[in-house]
């Protein structure tokens, strides 16, 4: 296991349809490192945003897509997601305000 520290978990956002209509049951998606669990997800998520309680997460991983340049076949990279129910009491995740 890759010593990991909280900052390094989470990678982006995801900001899709999808996502969007899934904030409305207190549920966020992040890109996050490749090597992490869901235990250091759920602790990144609460010490990056403050007032934020974590309920449950959901991960999942995606391999990379096939790629062509010329004759050379090649894949893309291996990224992992990461679906972050949050508790009822819990604060909102101020990245997505506005969006």
């Amino acid at each position: 296991m890759a010593n990991i520290q909280y900052y390094d978990v989470i990678l982006k956002p995801v900001v899709t349809e999808k996502s969007m209509n899934a904030m409305g049951e207190k549920k966020y998606t992040f890109l996050v490192h490749t090597e992490a669990n869901k235990t250091q997800i759920k602790e990144a998520v609460e010490k990056m945003f403050a007032g934020t309680k974590v309920k449950s997460v959901n991960t999942m991983n995606l391999d990379g897509k096939k790629r062509r340049r010329g004759n050379t076949v090649g894949r893309t990279s291996k990224t992992k997601k990461a679906i972050v129910q949050l508790t009822e009491a819990s604060a909102d995740i101020e990245i997505f305000e506005g969006l």
